[in-house]
C-alpha cells in the first residue's frame, strides 16, 4: 500500500458521508416484487474481504464508497468472514464509528443456514437456531432490528412450517421488518410461500446465485414464479466469483478467488471458457460497457430482479461496477444466448 492510499484510508475516521449521495447517486431504487420496499440495483455484499484475517481501514472506504454512489443495501449472514461473525462485528464497529446517524437510510440485512457454532442447535431452520442467531447477529452489529432476515439454505430436518412460523415471529416480535429465504429452489420456495401467504408474513425476496454462466432459476421456473407471486430475487454471485470479470485474463493471480474459494475450480478456465468471455467482451464493447457491467446489466434487465449482490476487495471495483445500464436490444439479447450457449 503506498502512502497516499495510507493517508486517504486512515483519513476515513473523520470522514462523513456525501451530504449530495441521492442527488449524485449512480444506482437505481426499484421496488421489491409487490412490496412497498426498493433496494438499490447494486448492493454490496460482505460475504469475502470485510473478515477477521482483512484490512479494517479498506472495508470503511468501501461502505463510504458504496454509501456516497447511493448503495444503502448492505448484505450479510451469520457466518461470513473468516472468522463466522467477524464481518458482521467489523460492520458493527464502522457504523457505531462512521454511520450511527444513517441507520435509517440503511437497509442491513443478515441470514441464518449454515452451521454456525457446534453441536445440534448451531445450524438449520429450526426455531432455538434461528432466534438465537438473529440475537448474536444483531448484537455483533450493535442494530435493534435486521431490515431482511433470510433462512440461509432449506433444512430437510425441519419442518417448512416450523422454519416459516417462527421467521414471522421475528418480524412480530420487532427483530426484522422483511423476511427472506436463500437457496431455495421453485418447489422449496412453493412450499414456503404457501405459509408465508397463511401467516401474511411479509416475504419479499429469495437470494439465489444467478448469473450468465448460471441459470438454474431460469431452468426450473423459480424466476417466472416469483413474478406471478409477487416477490423479488436477488441475486448473488453475478459475476461468478470473479469468472465474468477481467481477473484471469493472464493467469491465476494468488489472491484470486479461485485461490481461495472450493466453489470455483482452475478447470474452469479452459481455452473455450476464454473464446466465449471474448465473445462477450465484444457485445460489452460495442455497449460501451467493461464485460462486468455488462454480466450486471444483463441480470438487472427483468424488473424481477431489484438488485444484485457485488463483492469487492477495493472501492475502485465498486465504482467500476456500478456503471450499469439494463437495457437490452432484442438483438444484443440473442447475441447473448448464443454465445452463453455455445
Amino acid at each position: 500500500m503506498d502512502e497516499s492510499t495510507f493517508k486517504r484510508l486512515m483519513s476515513n475516521k473523520q470522514r462523513l458521508p456525501d451530504p449530495m449521495r441521492y442527488k449524485n447517486a449512480a444506482v437505481e431504487y426499484r421496488r421489491v416484487g409487490n412490496s412497498g420496499l426498493k433496494l438499490p440495483a447494486i448492493s454490496l455484499g460482505l460475504w469475502q474481504n470485510f473478515g477477521s484475517v482483512d484490512n479494517f481501514e479498506v472495508m470503511r472506504d468501501m461502505i463510504f464508497t458504496a454509501f456516497d454512489k447511493g448503495i444503502c443495501a448492505f448484505d450479510l449472514a451469520n457466518n461470513y468472514g473468516p472468522r463466522g461473525g467477524s464481518a458482521e462485528e467489523n460492520f458493527g464497529k464502522i457504523l457505531k464509528e462512521n454511520f450511527s446517524s444513517y441507520r435509517d437510510e440503511m437497509l442491513i440485512s443478515t441470514k441464518a443456514g449454515f452451521p454456525m457454532w457446534g453441536g445440534p442447535y448451531g445450524k438449520g431452520g429450526n426455531r432455538k437456531y434461528l432466534v438465537a442467531s438473529l440475537d448474536a447477529s444483531l448484537k455483533r452489529m450493535g442494530i435493534e432490528y435486521a431490515d431482511i432476515y433470510y433462512h440461509h439454505r432449506p433444512d430437510p430436518e425441519t419442518p417448512i412450517e416450523e422454519t416459516c412460523y417462527v421467521l414471522h415471529q421475528l418480524v412480530e416480535r420487532g427483530k426484522a421488518l422483511y423476511i427472506g429465504i436463500s437457496n431455495y429452489n421453485k418447489e422449496q420456495t412453493e412450499a414456503a410461500v404457501r405459509v408465508f401467504r397463511e401467516l401474511k408474513t411479509p416475504f419479499v425476496l429469495n437470494q439465489v446465485c444467478y448469473n450468465l454462466l448460471d441459470r438454474r432459476v431460469e431452468a426450473d421456473g423459480l424466476k417466472d414464479f416469483a413474478r406471478e407471486n409477487g416477490f423479488g430475487l436477488i441475486a448473488y454471485s453475478p459475476l461468478a466469483q470473479g469468472l465474468l470479470t477481467e481477473r484471469y485474463v493472464h493467469g491465476i493471480p494468488e489472491d484470486s478467488r479461485i485461490k481461495k474459494s472450493f466453489t470455483l475450480k482452475e478447470e474452469t478456465l479452459t481455452p473455450a471458457f476464454f473464446a466465449k468471455l471474448a465473445k462477450l467482451r465484444d457485445v460489452a464493447d460495442a455497449r460501451g460497457q467493461t464485460l462486468p457491467a455488462l454480466a450486471l446489466s444483463w441480470v438487472l434487465k427483468d424488473e424481477v430482479v431489484p438488485s444484485v449482490i457485488i463483492g469487492a476487495s477495493s472501492s475502485a471495483q465498486i465504482l467500476e461496477n456500478i456503471k450499469v445500464n439494463p437495457v437490452f436490444s432484442a438483438e444484443e439479447l440473442a447475441t447473448i444466448e448464443e454465445i452463453c450457449k455455445s
